[in-house]
């Protein structure tokens, strides 16, 4: 795997668009916030535009995706939110530009299409964290979750322990290996296309929102029958933000939905991570080794850039 260079104080930052369009207002808001880090920002040429639930057109998404890649100046490329489409892109991304030009790549929810194809197609390492209008332009984005941000200028290990939030272990064990995975539902939508998830011999992090158990069953359920769970060595499992079950309605409980899938695995399965929709927000990078500990209640991931 191919880790990005760090960032290093006076380095542009791009910011685009290639999911759901954006709040100018919560734009600015968030600009401030990477001037403090000490980054120049660049912003995409059609970050501003609409085209029905897109930011834009494919072709325009596309356009400003690809000339951050190619700018020289541009050190990393911070997602501005999620939503709807980067699934859309996949097939279309010069994957060789990004494997010649290897840059720091952050975000998370819809991204996780991206992250999945990006680093399957050009062994890059890329970053799952806050992006700059869906999250860091929040009144609630914290302290804690701003600072892993650092991550990307100084090359060093990430350590979550139940400091962060407590733990639940579902099944024991301990197991070190790459990180993948990310939202589950576009996980699930990889699936039967040539960026199909490829779990084998890793650690599967997973992560959602709104959605209701009997559909996060359902999305685990054909991750089973794909064969993608068994062949994952463990599993970290992150925040699932606004998964209640429907009012008045019979449901199994979300930890019963996870012990169901996960309690006879043969490797550690650990839940409560605060990694997803949620804050604090751990960030992290995809494709390096990492080991997840349920006798320790631990995760401990090496350093994502170079």
């Amino acid at each position: 795997m191919i880790r990005p260079p760090r960032l290093n104080k006076g380095d542009t930052i791009g910011i685009v668009a290639p999911a759901s369009p954006i709040d100018t207002e919560r734009l600015q808001r968030a600009l401030s916030f990477f001037e403090k880090m000490g980054m120049r920002v660049r912003l995409g040429r059609h970050l501003e535009k609409t085209h029905g639930y897109l930011a834009g057109t494919d072709a325009e998404r596309l356009a400003d995706f690809h000339a951050m890649i190619a700018d020289t100046q541009v050190k990393a490329i911070i997602f501005a939110r999620g939503g709807y489409g980067t699934g859309r892109l996949a097939g279309a991304l010069d994957y060789d530009l990004i494997r010649n030009n290897p840059k720091i790549i952050w975000g998370y929810s819809d991204i996780t299409y991206l992250h999945t194809a990006i680093r399957q197609a050009a062994n890059l390492v890329t970053f799952h964290g806050p992006m700059a209008v869906s999250d860091i332009a929040d009144d609630d984005f914290d302290a804690y979750s701003a600072g892993l941000f650092h991550q990307l200028q100084e090359p060093s290990s990430l350590f979550y322990t139940e400091s962060v939030a407590p733990l639940h272990v579902i099944s024991d064990g301990e197991v070190t290996g790459e990180i993948v995975g990310g939202n589950l539902s576009l996980l699930v939508s990889t699936l039967g296309t040539q960026y199909e998830i490829d779990t084998a011999g890793k650690i599967l992090l997973l992560e959602d929102i709104g959605e209701a158990p009997y559909r996060i069953d359902g999305m685990l359920n054909q991750l089973m029958l794909a064969g993608k769970l068994e062949q994952a060595t463990g599993i970290i499992v992150g925040d699932f933000a606004k998964c209640d079950p429907p009012e008045e309605k019979p449901s199994l409980t979300l930890q019963q939905v996870f012990h169901e899938y996960f309690a006879d695995h043969e490797g550690p399965v650990v839940s409560g991570f605060k990694i997803g929709h949620c804050m604090p927000n751990f960030s992290l990078p995809f494709g390096v080794p990492a080991t997840l500990s349920a006798t320790k209640k631990s995760l401990v991931i090496e350093p994502g850039v170079e």
